[in-house]
């Protein structure tokens, strides 16, 4: 009661000294001291920790209090700005490096739960039928809120063979359990396959330190089986949620002769670096599709932006998911972890920062028949919707989402109608128009 009478008289003489204000010259506003305000927080948050550690209705864990709030600082920044444990650190390395224990989905989180991204192919999630776009609300029936994106993950990582039930809460339906078995993930993340006769189709799942050395693999096979140069390629990008930047570079580099693939810009003003294909481009003049949809982020960002600006490839599907962010992993010291943070923005060969808004394709060409009640769940995939995501710096806006003039029949009975157009692209130079523009 006192804070609030205090309140209403101090309201009160503020409201009587506004009245004169003319009568006198009010004295300049000291400037803030940023380094006294920023000690003055940290007073703030050591009393605020001693009085959890006394009072709390229960003994807390300070280290798991103190990394929380850590983590809880880096994601009020962006949402791909993060602690890494020592425990954490060391399952990045290994991901990165191509192997580990666990379900195979790329994920992020969002309004406490963890979002799909992308389930990786030939995993435990892709066989499941984990979606992009799903929200997994418990583990083990444990609820997923209150946890931050590593805790999640670690959460759902684990010995081989042994199982972990999700709850997955799709769009227009009830929450259900699925049941999975853990494996030793090793994504292959390069496959091919020859499609329409001489085309060789090489699917990218992501961006990891063995990417292009498997590509060069998947090439030479494809040259083997075709009797030589293919007559077209399809790159297909779609659900992949990148990965290393070096990667992403050395892919381009592979289809092109010389020139930009892309760069970075930091905070400060000599915080530029410029990345440069080397010549000796591989299926030189080769006519070249690649496939991107809304689960293709950061590293297949690159690619398809680089590929499309330097007019080497046609992008076919539908707008990216818009990370035009580059995170750098900064290391801090034996048994302390390390932090993943954003530190510089990237732009395709052209100039454009593709942050919020995604690679729009050349053809717009939808997988599925969309519907107008689907609309709002697109319009929420993407990294405009996520929390304290990075606006353009260009002031662009992301394109609302609609329905593509160019999607499946109603009687269509292939498997990949994406995968078929580009194809069709590929024979003809052009795409027939043999759908009707928001067929219903």
């Amino acid at each position: 009661m006192r804070a609030m009478l205090t309140g209403a008289a101090i309201g009160v003489v503020l409201g009587g000294l506004a009245v004169g204000v003319s009568a006198f010259a009010w004295p300049e506003a000291k400037p803030v001291d940023s380094r006294a305000e920023t000690y003055r927080q940290l007073d703030l948050f050591a009393e605020i920790l001693a009085r959890a550690r006394a009072d709390y209705v229960t003994e807390i864990n300070e280290t798991e209090a103190m990394e929380a709030a850590i983590n809880g600082m880096l994601g009020s920044l962006d949402p791909h700005s993060s602690y890494l444990s020592p425990d954490d650190f060391e399952s990045m390395q290994v991901q990165t490096s191509g192997e580990y224990g666990g379900l195979g989905i790329e994920v992020t989180m969002e309004d406490g739960f963890v979002k799909v991204v992308t389930p990786m192919d030939d995993t435990p999630a892709s066989r499941a039928g984990l979606e992009s776009g799903d929200l997994l609300t418990a583990i083990n029936g444990e609820p997923i809120v209150g946890l931050n994106i590593d805790d999640a993950v670690r959460n759902m990582r684990g010995a081989p063979g042994t199982e972990i039930i999700v709850t997955v809460l799709r769009e227009g339906e009830d929450a259900f359990d699925v049941t999975l078995e853990r494996q030793v993930i090793r994504p292959k993340s390069v496959t091919w396959k020859a499609v329409g006769d001489k085309i060789a189709y090489f699917r990218v799942s992501t961006f990891n330190e063995r990417t292009t050395e498997l590509l060069e693999e998947a090439m030479q096979a494809a040259s083997r089986e075709l009797g030589g140069r293919p007559e077209g390629m399809v790159i297909d990008l779609r659900n992949n949620g990148g990965g290393l930047l070096d990667q992403a570079i050395s892919v381009s580099d592979k289809f092109l002769s010389g020139g930009e693939v892309v760069s970075t810009i930091g905070r400060r003003p000599g915080d530029i670096a410029r990345y440069n294909a080397r010549n000796g481009e591989v299926y030189k003049n080769v006519p070249m599709v690649v496939l991107i949809n809304n689960g293709s982020a950061s590293a297949s960002e690159i690619v398809a932006g680089a590929l499309q600006d330097r007019g080497r490839a046609t992008v076919l599907g539908t707008t990216s998911f818009g990370k035009g962010s580059v995170q750098t992993v900064i290391p801090l010291g034996a048994d302390r972890g390390a932090i993943r943070l954003t530190t510089s923005r990237y732009y395709t060969p052209s100039g454009r920062s593709i942050q919020a808004t995604g690679i729009e394709p050349d053809l717009e060409v939808a997988q599925a028949r969309i519907s107008e009640d689907q609309l709002d769940k697109i319009r929420r995939y993407s990294e405009a919707d996520l929390p304290n995501a990075l606006s353009n710096e260009e002031g662009a806006q992301r394109r609302l989402p609609h329905i593509p003039d160019d999607q499946p029949p109603e009687n269509y009975e292939g498997e990949d109608y994406q995968l078929d157009r580009a194809v069709e692209f590929l024979k003809g130079g052009q795409l027939s128009a043999n759908n009707t523009p928001n067929a219903g």
